[in-house]
């Protein structure tokens, strides 16, 4: 039975590593993946401090369409190449933003909003989702966090 939290959150890729383990136990089996996005996003909750959404935005036809997320209400539907979610869907690759109001085209969903980062959920070289993770503070991202959460949607590529 995993605790859920992270052993030490000071400790960025342990605790990465603590979340995929996570993430890996939690959706092993169900084949659900609206439940496995919901328990995932909780985990990223609480694993990732510092954030102010995090969550999922799933593939739809040539948009992303909210799925589970923590956080204050979002937008609902995001065109592909629009904003950084919709770029990370459409190029398939992360988009690590230290400063949202600098990327051309941003979409505010929340105004607390300063720095942001997106991972493509890939399967069959498109993207069927992206984990989306803002955070209130400027350059609050590097590359451990992108790393962390690459190694996360590895998991969740055949499980969403």
């Amino acid at each position: 039975m995993f605790s859920f939290q992270p052993s030490d959150p000071a400790d960025k890729p342990l605790r990465y590593r603590e979340l995929c383990e996570a993430a890996d136990a939690i959706t092993a089996g169900e084949p659900d993946g609206v439940a496995n996005m919901a328990n995932v996003a909780a985990l990223i909750w609480h694993f990732v401090p510092g954030l102010n959404w995090g969550g999922f935005y799933r593939s739809v036809g040539s948009e992303l369409v909210l799925g589970p997320f923590v956080g204050l209400p979002a937008c609902i539907r995001i065109p592909f190449g629009k904003g950084v979610c919709g770029t990370a869907a459409e190029t398939g690759e992360s988009q690590l933003v230290p400063d949202v109001h600098a990327f051309p085209g941003h979409i505010a969903c929340d105004a607390a909003s300063r720095s942001e980062l997106v991972v493509p959920v890939m399967r069959g070289g498109k993207a069927i989702a992206v984990i989306d993770c803002d955070s209130p503070e400027p350059d609050f991202f590097d590359e451990e966090d992108r790393k962390g959460l690459e190694a996360l949607t590895a998991i969740l590529s055949e499980r969403i």
